[in-house]
């Protein structure tokens, strides 16, 4: 018997194995991140086959703040062979039956000699246990799906609230939560200013519609004029900026609070990592809620996120989630617009507003972070990998250094990345050290 880290270091399996051990069971709690099943998989038949030992790997399932533990637990022969295979994301009961042959020879003066319990012939054939295995995008959908679905619920809520821009990064939360919690449990709430488009926002609705939940309309505009008349002394002559944008955001921030208080719903906040890496995101505004459901996914992830989600049809998505008939007999298949999937992103806070106004293209920008957040490359290193232009990368590198103060004071969000803000990654506000 092993626990968690001891089956990812080669001694434990080594004294076991010289103590006689033929079978190694080991009970863990392994958080995900993309790519780390195969990562464990790799790593178990390696010492499987180093120490001519079987191994039963058992994972725990199920969301913890910012962690999804993802099950797939798995049984190796001594060859490091796979001989079955639990459920990724969902609770599995997995039986199998070993037999001394799969197994590692008995080295140890004490080991117990293995009896079987009928002889092999009499003993009837269990079937193969191979889940089939997922996509990039749906194992990221489902880890965000579960990490939403354990958060709601084990913190003693039943609803949970967003609002509904008419934007990718709201219309994939929207779905997220309708498919973690079900559409009786979501609420949607579209606020419009006077930059908001007729197109944007009858997209939110439409994506309301789709997924089959309750959307209500409030309009921010009374209070943005409100806002501005009072401040107008103190502000003067000085031409609107940044100041205005935020307003916006922030009042938003209030009315999904407001109603979080008054209804006990939960605010789901719709910033990517790409937003929270960079600071293009509104303190208070936009940041406030209580759980950030793509906090640490890329912007252009959230794009083949939301193009996958599209694809999927209401039936799958009743039989992975367990969800009430709701689902099933919900909207279309496809609750995001092509026109929110096509359309340039825009926060609109100001006229004619493109977020490629502040920040470089997402191809290019997700590629710089990834290098710099995630595998902690310098300047250099950047440049020379990936071609950028350095003024590019030194100007993104700058962002993200100036908005670790915005980062510290947002909400938990799911990882799915091998290092996510937070726990992770969480460097000195007061820094005047600057990569050359």
């Amino acid at each position: 018997m092993t626990i968690c880290e001891d089956l990812w270091q080669d001694e434990p399996c080594q004294v076991l194995a010289a103590a006689g051990a033929q079978l190694i069971v080991n009970l863990s709690a392994s958080p995900y991140h993309a790519g780390k099943l195969f990562e464990r998989e790799r790593l178990f038949a390696r010492r499987a086959r180093a120490h001519r030992v079987g191994i039963a790997y058992c994972n725990l399932v199920g969301g913890q703040d910012e962690l999804v533990f993802d099950g797939a637990s798995l049984v190796l022969d001594a060859r490091g062979r796979e001989l079955g295979r639990a459920a990724q994301f969902r609770e599995d009961t997995v039986v199998l039956d070993l037999s001394p042959a799969q197994l590692g020879p008995s080295r140890g003066a004490t080991a117990p000699a293995v009896r079987l319990p009928l002889p092999a012939r009499a003993r009837p054939a269990l079937p193969a246990v191979r889940p089939q295995a997922m996509s990039p995008e749906e194992e990221v959908y489902e880890a965000l799906t579960l990490g939403v679905r354990d958060y709601v619920r084990k913190n003693g809520f039943s609803t949970a609230v967003l609002g509904l821009s008419g934007g990718i990064d709201s219309a994939l939360t929207a779905c997220i939560a309708v498919d973690a919690l079900g559409p009786a449990h979501v609420r949607g709430v579209v606020m419009p200013s006077r930059f908001s488009s007729r197109e944007t926002q009858e997209d939110a609705k439409r994506v309301g519609r789709s997924l089959g939940i309750q959307v209500q309309e409030i309009s921010i505009e009374p209070l943005f004029q409100a806002y501005l008349e009072t401040l107008a002394p103190w502000f003067e002559d000085r031409p609107p900026d940044v100041t205005e944008q935020n307003l916006q955001a922030r009042i938003r921030g209030n009315i999904l609070m407001a109603l979080s208080n008054k209804f006990g719903w939960l605010v789901l906040t719709t910033g990517n990592k790409s937003e929270m890496a960079t600071g293009y995101c509104t303190l208070y505004g936009d940041m406030a809620g209580g759980f950030a459901v793509i906090k640490d996914v890329p912007k252009t992830l959230v794009y083949r996120l939301a193009s996958f989600r599209n694809r999927r049809g209401p039936r799958e998505i009743a039989a992975r989630t367990s969800l009430s008939g709701a689902i099933s007999r919900g909207g279309p298949q496809a609750p995001i617009p092509a026109s929110i999937l096509t359309r340039v992103p825009t926060a609109e806070l100001a006229e004619h507003q493109t977020d490629q106004d502040t920040l470089p293209p997402y191809d290019t920008l997700d590629r710089i972070l990834k290098a710099y957040v995630e595998e902690d490359r310098s300047l250099q290193e950047i440049f020379s990998a990936n071609r950028l232009d350095p003024a590019t990368v030194r100007r993104v590198v700058a962002m993200v250094d100036r908005s670790e103060y915005k980062r510290r004071q947002g909400p938990p969000g799911i990882k799915i990345t091998p290092k996510a803000f937070g726990k992770d990654r969480r460097m000195p506000i007061t820094n005047r050290y600057q990569q050359s």
